[in-house]
């Protein structure tokens, strides 16, 4: 899967490209500059702090809206926002009359809605937006099941965010690795927290020594180049989240299997944050048994 649950990943997502303070060489100043960014984006008004809804869209024509009344009730916006109607694979969306609103970017009072699958199968394209006061939801598949996600830049859980909890910045935590790359098209199924397996791009395996051992962890493909890691470790339910974080690492260079797993960049999946993401869980093997005391600790603010 490098699609529907890619997008989730994505849009808000922690390349360590992304997020390297271009042309520093000291690791503990690019840290605190990926550190930064990783806050900044994470804070944005469309980022996971925002999500106040998951709504799933069943099969034919259904209100929407935030009163008790229609089918498919939200946390916010008018109390009769508009219709959704789910015809095979295709979503539409219409406004009620009256109703200050707009769907995609040319404004539109009604539309059919492009998912976050079919935007990711798309050069830079991106679901349909149905935008409403300081709202707004697109729609996403998972496993063939259509839903809604909702944002609100005024969502408490922005609006009180308290910061997260880091272990201190340690270079013995960046630790040089070997990445030994699958046959193309290789994928690793990739159970998620609402209790589906999903085949995931799976473009190799990191290996690693650690306390005299040794370690590996199959490596996600997004399509971008950067191996995407999620793991879990000792750490997790007592220091650190239960389900286990994310982690990115550059592919080697060329001619060479070298790889850093700079582990002080393990960071919360959005499901930390949010009842309402989908996130994927450590694949088969991604288990450390060792604790790794690098990268984010426990949040310990609102989800709601």
């Amino acid at each position: 899967m490098k699609k529907a649950m890619l997008f989730l990943l994505c849009t808000l997502g922690l390349p360590a490209a992304a997020f390297g303070a271009e042309g520093v060489t000291d690791p503990q100043s690019a840290y605190e500059g990926w550190r930064t960014a990783r806050l900044a984006r994470l804070q944005k008004p469309d980022g996971w702090l925002t999500l106040v809804g998951f709504e799933w869209v069943e099969p034919g024509k259904h209100g929407v809206g935030s009163g008790k009344d229609n089918d498919i009730v939200l946390s916010v916006g008018p109390s009769k926002l508009g219709e959704i109607e789910l015809d095979g694979k295709t979503l539409r969306f219409t406004l009620a009359e009256g109703v200050d609103g707009a769907i995609g970017k040319d404004g539109r009072r009604s539309a059919e809605l492009i998912t976050d699958v079919q935007a990711s199968e798309q050069p830079e394209g991106e679901p349909t937006l149905v935008r409403f006061g300081t709202a707004s939801f697109f729609a996403i598949e998972r496993n063939g099941r259509y839903a809604l996600r909702v944002r609100d830049s005024e969502a408490g859980t922005r609006k009180h965010f308290v910061g997260i909890e880091n272990y201190p910045f340690d270079p013995a935590w960046r630790v040089e690795g070997q990445f030994q790359r699958h046959a193309p098209g290789t994928t690793i199924e990739v159970a998620n927290v609402l209790g589906y397996l999903e085949p995931m791009q799976n473009s190799g395996v990191v290996t690693f020594e650690h306390g005299g051992r040794r370690y590996k962890l199959e490596a996600i493909d997004e399509g971008d180049g950067q191996l995407f890691l999620v793991f879990g470790d000792k750490t997790n339910r007592k220091e650190t989240y239960g389900a286990g974080r994310f982690l990115y690492a550059e592919p080697p260079a060329q001619g060479s299997d070298t790889v850093t797993i700079d582990f002080n960049r393990s960071y919360n999946p959005p499901c930390v944050f949010t009842p309402y993401a989908t996130c994927p869980l450590p694949p088969p093997g991604n288990r450390l048994d060792f604790a790794v005391t690098a990268g984010e600790k426990k949040y310990k603010g609102a989800t709601h």
